[in-house]
């Protein structure tokens, strides 16, 4: 049996979901297709024993991210500001070292004022003076296409690691860059894994510097997409699918064939596929992709990462004068953060296990690692961080329909090459549509993708593209 519709959606997550929800509003008939037994992706919360909520995947909003808190006001849901009350803690070479936090990003050590950390002289100097050469680098980079950039090949066939060692042989100097890489908003990958012009074109587009971290979603971001689904069923019952992975689009003139794996297909105007990059791979496509925009998803894997939420009966570090964010060099968590509401419960630490710890912890049996995770909340916040109330894992590359967290990223060289290519006419930063199958997700915003405020735009855009067939 085939149905027929105007859209078919490919994935349930928020970008998906914004999609269906714009176009079914300009009254179109639409289907969301979704592989899980769940909807929301990466966009997905977890009850607690003591009846409060964590968010397993996303959960921050920052201070320009004005599409996601626009819907959050549409579904009439609440926010409040991340804790930064305090002291927070650089853990560097085996001491903990506590500071206030800088008014700004550009003029702090990694959120840290750079002065009250009691580092050597020479290495804080060279720490700034690399952090001040990269902010340049990243205000030249074009972020519509930053393969523009000056000197573009020569930058995007140069690591992270690599442009860091030419101009620093100092450890510290170099922290801040791998710490961008791994777990800041970029997310998940090596600084040998991706060129220094992905790193700065990342930071173009979605920066630290905007404070993306700033609130979050008063019991939990995953409310937003059951809420979303209730809104699109209420217009249509059947609107959204579960347990429907698409395997294969079919074009032919004026129409798209969608085929999934439990058999039912589809026919529509129009497909968009909201799922990371990667997962396009699974899809067979006729005609086929370009080589081009098949050799760029190829080359953009997904980030690894590990979120870990460590709850506790109460927010004791909030009574040291502490504000929960730790930074530093432990060999588990490179970030903590406090993820409590003003009221302080639930109390909760939220830290990462990211990049190839994500992956080499992630193998160790359980115990071994959540003991290396609690000796690490101990190195940051004292003893009572040994003691949580639970500690939840939640192991994103391990989910076999995202395969990772935040967002995928390119390796080097790809964005003078396969990355351009792909565009075509469209211009960057993403690969330009395929007849009538449209990108979504948050990896194809060309603002804050890796974030729910480029997932959202993401949707927006191809809802309006697919409305100009």
């Amino acid at each position: 049996m085939v149905t027929a519709v105007d859209v078919v959606v490919v994935g349930a997550g928020l970008s998906g979901l914004v999609t269906a929800r714009r176009l079914q509003q300009k009254g179109l008939r639409v289907r969301v297709l979704e592989a899980r037994e769940r909807v929301g992706g990466r966009m997905f919360s977890q009850s607690l024993q003591n009846g409060g909520v964590v968010d397993l995947g996303g959960q921050w909003g920052g201070a320009s991210h004005h599409r996601f808190a626009a819907l959050l006001g549409e579904l009439a849901l609440d926010t409040y500001p991340s804790h930064y009350d305090g002291d927070g803690v650089l853990h560097w070479q085996g001491r903990a070292r506590q500071a206030p936090l800088a008014p700004g990003f550009g003029e702090s050590l990694l959120f840290f004022e750079p002065q009250q950390l009691d580092l050597p002289a020479a290495e804080l100097a060279a720490t700034l003076e690399l952090q001040r050469a990269f902010a340049q680098l990243v205000a030249q980079v074009d972020p519509r296409q930053p393969w523009r950039t000056a000197d573009a090949k020569r930058l995007d066939r140069l690591s992270v690691a690599q442009w860091a060692a030419e101009r620093s042989n100092h450890k510290l100097a170099r922290l801040p860059l791998a710490w961008l890489c791994r777990v800041g908003g970029s997310g998940g990958f090596e600084p040998w894994e991706a060129s220094i012009l992905h790193l700065a074109w990342s930071q173009a587009v979605a920066p630290q510097a905007e404070s993306p971290e700033a609130w979050l979603v008063r019991g939990g971001a995953g409310q937003v997409p059951p809420l979303l689904v209730e809104a699109l069923q209420a217009g249509d019952p059947d609107c959204v699918q579960l347990g429907q992975a698409v395997v294969a689009l079919r074009q032919s003139e004026g129409c798209v064939t969608v085929v999934t794996a439990g058999g039912p297909e589809y026919q529509a105007r129009a497909a968009v596929v909201a799922v990371p990059p990667q997962l396009r791979l699974a899809i067979h496509l006729d005609p086929p992709l370009p080589a081009a925009h098949r050799a760029l998803l190829q080359r953009s894997p997904m980030g690894a990462m590990t979120k870990v939420l460590a709850v506790y009966a109460r927010p004791f570090w909030r009574e040291q004068g502490l504000n929960g964010l730790g930074i530093g060099d432990r060999p588990a968590l490179e970030l903590t953060a406090d993820s409590s509401p003003p009221e302080g419960q639930p109390a909760v630490l939220a830290s990462f296990l990211a990049g190839e710890r994500a992956l080499r912890l992630g193998a160790l049996p359980a115990q071994e690692r959540q003991q290396r995770i609690l000796d690490d909340l101990v190195a940051y916040w004292g003893p009572e961080a040994s003691k949580p109330l639970e500690l939840i894992e939640q192991p994103w590359n391990a989910e076999p329909w995202s395969g990772g967290a935040f967002t995928s990223f390119v390796t080097p060289g790809t964005w003078t090459s396969h990355a351009r290519l792909a565009a075509g006419d469209q211009g960057g930063p993403g690969p330009a549509a395929h007849g009538r199958v449209h990108w979504a997700g948050t990896e194809m915003s060309p603002r804050w993708p890796g974030y729910f405020e480029g997932a959202i735009e993401a949707g927006e855009r191809a809802a309006a593209a697919v409305q100009q067939l």
